[in-house]
């Protein structure tokens, strides 16, 4: 099987010469270890605390653990010992030339940031891998950050293979995950039906140990038919049969585990009618698709959750730009009371740059009216752009460019 290069190696690689340990988070198998053992290239041992010995030392004596396992090390599923962050904090102060001594990764990412910020203030670098992007899987070149500009966004393309709207939904459907896409499991169904056995059996019940698999499953699934929504605590309540405050509190679950995450609006002073509610997406549309028992890329293609699955696709994927990327962007949307909206909202360098995203290869200026409402921000407002289904770059006007959803 062919070795998918991860946009975040060099930052990876930079954070390791620079801090003792490297922490890299990400959801269950995103690739976090397979990166990490090829750019160790035999140079370092690796041990994982999914093996219930290793784990079960690393809890009851980390110390024996870590004169065990001697740097330069990798430890996969740091977040099965946290018992050993103190340890490999005196370990970084006693060896203060040991840059890149330890590798770990974690699959619940906001807990385990939260733990090293805390714990390895100072001597740890913290990294965030997300599934697999485009550019990463058909692109070429360089990451660039996602620059509304025609000059840029014409490299961009150049670097970018392009698709049909058949086969945007064919990403869409497969997902973004390692094992789908380099072959090792084709069977899309197969993977996600042991992806989620694999993580409420694992990680979900370490968050909650009284979780019922069966209603965890029904509200992930709740979940999928939200994406692109604001988000709606009641209606997955009742659709799921649990209390709101069960919801709120799985919902963090996913959350923590980086099944999800939630856009949040913008808003300041001036614009007061704004709303405050978050809006869903999955950081693997595959996920989502097969929580929601789509058959086909082609019966997803023309399916009551179409369009909000394709807009889950473009955020995502601006999403995985910005964090790949390390550009110092904001993801936004915006929408007030009155039902204007706009999908997503880039603030950078003091300026917000309007997101529409249709499926329709044909835009129109209609499409965009709402980004007028950016103008009551004190922020300048920047160049926009109409995420769609066009064949290259064009423009609506001087104030907003289109591009097409498979150059993202």
């Amino acid at each position: 099987m062919e070795y998918i290069k991860r946009d975040i190696e060099e930052e990876f690689l930079s954070y390791a010469a620079e801090f003792p340990v490297v922490l890299l988070t990400g959801m269950r198998q995103c690739g976090k270890s397979t990166m990490l053992a090829h750019l160790a290239r035999d140079n370092r041992a690796a041990v994982t605390l999914d093996d219930l010995q290793e784990r079960a030392l690393a809890q009851s004596d980390p110390q024996m653990f870590l004169q065990l396992h001697e740097p330069p090390l990798i430890i996969d599923e740091i977040q099965y010992a946290p018992q050993l962050f103190p340890y490999l904090k005196i370990y970084a102060d006693s060896h203060p030339d040991s840059r890149g001594s330890f590798w770990l990764t974690g699959s619940q990412p906001f807990p385990l940031m939260k733990l090293a910020g805390e714990s390895l203030a100072g001597r740890a670098g913290i990294l965030h891998m997300l599934p697999l992007s485009q550019h990463e899987l058909y692109g070429n070149g360089p990451l660039r950050r996602l620059d509304i500009s025609i000059p840029a966004l014409k490299d961009r393309l150049a670097e970018h293979e392009p698709a049909t709207l058949p086969q945007v939904y064919e990403r869409i459907f497969q997902g973004w995950m390692p094992a789908v896409a380099n072959g090792r499991t084709p069977n899309v169904d197969h993977f996600y039906r042991s992806y989620v056995q694999t993580y409420i059996e694992r990680d979900v019940r370490d968050l909650d140990g009284a979780a019922s698999a069966i209603d965890f499953s029904r509200f992930m699934a709740a979940a999928a038919a939200q994406i692109g929504q604001l988000l709606n605590i009641e209606s997955m309540a009742r659709d799921v049969g649990i209390t709101r405050a069960k919801v709120q509190e799985w919902l963090g679950i996913l959350q923590k585990s980086d099944i999800v995450f939630l856009l949040q609006p913008y808003a300041n002073n001036a614009m007061k009618r704004a709303v405050k509610t978050p809006k869903l997406y999955f950081n693997d549309t595959g996920l989502a698709a097969w929580l929601g028992r789509w058959s086909s890329p082609e019966t997803l293609a023309v399916g009551a959750l179409s369009g909000q699955i394709f807009e889950n696709y473009v955020v995502s994927e601006i999403n995985k730009t910005i964090v790949n990327s390390g550009d110092v962007a904001q993801l936004w949307f915006y929408r007030d009371r009155d039902a204007k909206e706009i999908d997503g909202v880039i603030e950078r360098d003091g300026a917000l740059h309007p997101i529409e995203i249709k499926r329709s290869a044909n835009p129109q200026r209609k499409d965009v009216a709402s980004f007028s409402m950016l103008a009551k921000s004190p922020l300048e407002l920047g160049m926009g752009m109409l995420v769609s289904m066009t064949e290259g770059l064009g423009a609506l006007d001087g104030s907003c460019l289109i591009f097409p959803a498979w150059g993202i």
